[in-house]
C-alpha cells in the first residue's frame, strides 16, 4: 500500500461496475469475446437480483429478451430455466405487439446467473464498492474502490442500478439504503460529476410482500400459464414448464377512500420526494388521483419463488406509512387477511443525463467510459440487460480495434431504446414500449434471430451451437414458405374455405392464399394434414410473413427510404455555429448531441425538417 492508502489490487482489460442485469449481460459480453474482465459488486447475493417484480419480459420487454438472445446473450436463457410459468401477451391482438412473459423464480434466477458468471473464463468476481473512476489525458485507467484497491483498465462500464446514493422512503421515514436492504453506492457520484457527468435524481417504488399462507384465492381470479408458445431463448425448444400459477383481484372505492384520506401522509404528496418518478408504473397512489373516474385498479398476486411463500402484489405500488399500507391491502378481496412480510417502499437515486453519451454507450467526455441499464434513466431489467449487451460489446469491439456495433431503429428494439436516449434524452425513468417502434411490423419477437444471429456472430459473441441452430431455422422457415406455394385443387379448396364463408374458388388456391384470407394457419395444419414436421416457432414466422406480406413489403420500403438519411454521416469536427441557414437551437442541440448522421439529426428535440435540408446543402457543398 502507498502513502495515500492505495494499492493495485487486479490488472484487467475492462471492468464492469454492477452485477444487475446490465452488470451481467456487460461482463459475459466482455468475457466471451476474450476480454480479461473484473465484475464489482456491493454484495454478491445482489447479483441478477430482482428487486421490483418477480418476472422477465411484458409488452415490448420480451422482444427485448429475444433480441438480446440473439445477439448472444444470457437474460432468455436464464429466464426459460427459472420460470415459474409463462404466457403469450396481447394474443388477440396483431403479430407486432404479441410478448412472451414469464413469472420468475426469484432466488433460482439470482443462482443461476451468478453460477453462469462464476463458470465464465475471462471473468473475475469482486464483491468490492467502487469510489472513483481513474482517468489519464481524457482516457479511462482504472477504478479505485473504497478499501483503497485500484483495478488498472482500459474500459470502464457503469452498471449501478439504483445504488447510486439510494434512499429508500415510507411514510415520513428515509433511510440510506438500496433496494430490499441492500447496501447503497455513496462515494461514487462525486467521482462522476468530476469527470463531467451530468447527474439528476429519478425514483422507482414496490409494492408489499405478502404471506401466500394468508391469501384467500378463491375470491382471486385465477391465471395460468400458456402450453403452446415458444420459449424466450432461441437455444431451447420448447417453453418452460408452467409450475405455478398467478391470481387476479382489485382495488375497490374503499382502498381509494383509505388512500384519499391518508394523501397527505404520502411522501409523493407531501414533498418528501422530490425526483421524477416512472410514467407507465406509477404508485396506487398516482393511479387513485390520476384517474379519479375508475372505481378499481387490477392487482395481480404473483408468487416470488417455488422456496419461499412470498407473494408480489403488482399494481399496489406504494410509500405510504406502514399502517395505512396495512389498511389498503385489508381492503382488497383476498387479502382481508393477509400478512404482510415486506411493506412497500420508494426508491431515489442519482443517474446521467444520456445525451452526453454516444450510441455506443460510450460517455462523450471520457473515452473507455461506458454506461449501461438505470444510470442510463431507465426502468426495467429487459432495458438493463439490453443496454449492457451493448456497451459490454461495444468496450470489448473497442478494445479488440474493430469498427463499433451500433443498431438502427429499424433493425432492433434495441435501436430504438438506445437511440431514445442518446437523441431524445429523458426526463424520467424510460420504458419501452411498441408505440416507441415505428418499424415495429418488421421488429416482432418472433423475427429477432433473422433480424440479429447474424450481426451478433460478427460481433464474437454467437457461439457455434448457437449459428448453427439459426441456420436450421432459418432453412426450415425458407422451406416452409416453399410449401406453402403447394396448390390445392378447386375441389377441396372451396370445401374447406368455405367453412371460413367464402364462395367456390375460380381454380386451385395455394396455402398461402389461404392464409392471407386470414384463415389460421393451424386449421390449415390439421384439416390437410400438412407441415407436421414444423416447429411451433417456424410455424409461426412463416404464416406471419405471409399475411402480412403486404404490410410487410411497405414498412421494409420506408425503412429503405429512412436509410438514405441513415446513410449521410456527417463528419465528427463539423461546427454548426458555422453552417448559415441553422436556427440557434437547431445550433445548440446539434452541437450538444453532435449526431452521427443526418436521420439521427432528424430525431432530436428542436431540430426540424428545415434545419436538415440546410444540412443537406451544407453536405453536398463540403462533398464538391
Amino acid at each position: 500500500m502507498n502513502e495515500n492508502g492505495t494499492f493495485l489490487e487486479y490488472s484487467a482489460q475492462a471492468v464492469v461496475v454492477g452485477a444487475g442485469h446490465a452488470g451481467c449481460e456487460a461482463a459475459l459480453a466482455l468475457a466471451r469475446t476474450g476480454i480479461n474482465t473484473a465484475l464489482l459488486t456491493l454484495n454478491l447475493d445482489a447479483i441478477a437480483f430482482l428487486p421490483c417484480n418477480p418476472s422477465i419480459g411484458g409488452t415490448a420487454k420480451g422482444h427485448l429478451v429475444r433480441e438480446i438472445d440473439a445477439l448472444g446473450g444470457e437474460m432468455g436463457i436464464v429466464a426459460d430455466k427459472t420460470a415459474l410459468q409463462i404466457r403469450m401477451l396481447n394474443v388477440g391482438k396483431g403479430a407486432a405487439v404479441q410478448s412472451l412473459r414469464a413469472q420468475a423464480d426469484k432466488n433460482a434466477y439470482h443462482r443461476e446467473m451468478k453460477r453462469v458468471l462464476e463458470n465464465t473464463p475471462n471473468l473475475r468476481i469482486i464483491q468490492a464498492e467502487a469510489s472513483k473512476i481513474l482517468v489519464e489525458n481524457n482516457e479511462c485507467v482504472g477504478v479505485q474502490t473504497t478499501y483503497g484497491g485500484i483495478i488498472t483498465c482500459q474500459a470502464v462500464i457503469l452498471c449501478t442500478g439504483v445504488y447510486l446514493n439510494g434512499e429508500t422512503i415510507t411514510g415520513g421515514l428515509v433511510q440510506k439504503s438500496g433496494p430490499n436492504g441492500f447496501a447503497p453506492a455513496n462515494h461514487l457520484t462525486e467521482s462522476l460529476i468530476d469527470i463531467g457527468f451530468d447527474v439528476r435524481r429519478f425514483k422507482t417504488g414496490t409494492p408489499a410482500r405478502l404471506d401466500g399462507r394468508t391469501i384467500d384465492y378463491s375470491k382471486c381470479e385465477i391465471q395460468n400459464g400458456d402450453t403452446d408458445i415458444y420459449p424466450f431463448s432461441f437455444m431451447h425448444d420448447t417453453p418452460p414448464e408452467n409450475k405455478m400459477p398467478c391470481y387476479l383481484t382489485y382495488t375497490n372505492l374503499t382502498t381509494h377512500e383509505i388512500i384519499m384520506q391518508n394523501l397527505d401522509r404520502s411522501p409523493l404528496y407531501n414533498g418528501v420526494i422530490q425526483s421524477t418518478g416512472p410514467r407507465y408504473c406509477p404508485s396506487i397512489e398516482t393511479k387513485v388521483v390520476r384517474f379519479k373516474d375508475k372505481d378499481r385498479h387490477q392487482i395481480f398476486l404473483e408468487p416470488e419463488g417455488a422456496d419461499t411463500l412470498e407473494v408480489y402484489a403488482q399494481g399496489l405500488s406504494t410509500s405510504m406509512p406502514h399502517d395505512v399500507q396495512r389498511a389498503m391491502y385489508s381492503s382488497v378481496a383476498g387479502l382481508e387477511h393477509a400478512d404482510i412480510v415486506r411493506y412497500g417502499y420508494a426508491i431515489e437515486y442519482d443517474c446521467i443525463n444520456t445525451l452526453d453519451v454516444l450510441p455506443t454507450l460510450e460517455f462523450k467526455k471520457v473515452q473507455g467510459v461506458y454506461t449501461a441499464g438505470q444510470i442510463n434513466g431507465t426502468s426495467g431489467y429487459e432495458e438493463a440487460a439490453a443496454q449492457g449487451l451493448m456497451a459490454g460489446l461495444n468496450a470489448s469491439l473497442k478494445l479488440r480495434g474493430l469498427p463499433p456495433f451500433v443498431l438502427r431503429r429499424d433493425e432492433a428494439y434495441i435501436g430504438v431504446l438506445i437511440d431514445d436516449l442518446v437523441t431524445k434524452g429523458t426526463d424520467e425513468p424510460y420504458r419501452m414500449m411498441t408505440s416507441r417502434a415505428e418499424h415495429r411490423i418488421c421488429l416482432r419477437q418472433d423475427n429477432a434471430d433473422f433480424r440479429l444471429t447474424e450481426k451478433g456472430k460478427e460481433t464474437g459473441l454467437v457461439t457455434k451451437e448457437r449459428y448453427e441452430r439459426f441456420l436450421a431455422r432459418k432453412q426450415k422457415y425458407e422451406e416452409l414458405l416453399e410449401q406453402m406455394r403447394t396448390r390445392v385443387a378447386q375441389k377441396d379448396a372451396s370445401a374447406f374455405l368455405a367453412n371460413y364463408g367464402y364462395t367456390q374458388t375460380s381454380g386451385s388456391v395455394s396455402y398461402a392464399d389461404m392464409i392471407k384470407r386470414s384463415v389460421p394457419l393451424q386449421d390449415i395444419v390439421n384439416h390437410f394434414n400438412v407441415f407436421t414436421e414444423y416447429s411451433k416457432d417456424v410455424l409461426e414466422t412463416a404464416e406471419i410473413t405471409v399475411r402480412y406480406e403486404g404490410y410487410l413489403k411497405r414498412g421494409l420500403d420506408q425503412i429503405d427510404k429512412a436509410k438514405r438519411l441513415e446513410d449521410r454521416k456527417l463528419p465528427d469536427d463539423i461546427d454548426y455555429s458555422k453552417i448559415l441557414g441553422l436556427r440557434l437551437e437547431a445550433r445548440e442541440k446539434l452541437e450538444q448531441i453532435r449526431p452521427f448522421n443526418l436521420g439521427q439529426a432528424g430525431r432530436i428535440s428542436g431540430v426540424n425538417p428545415a434545419d436538415i435540408s440546410v444540412l443537406m446543402v451544407w453536405l453536398s457543398t463540403r462533398n464538391n
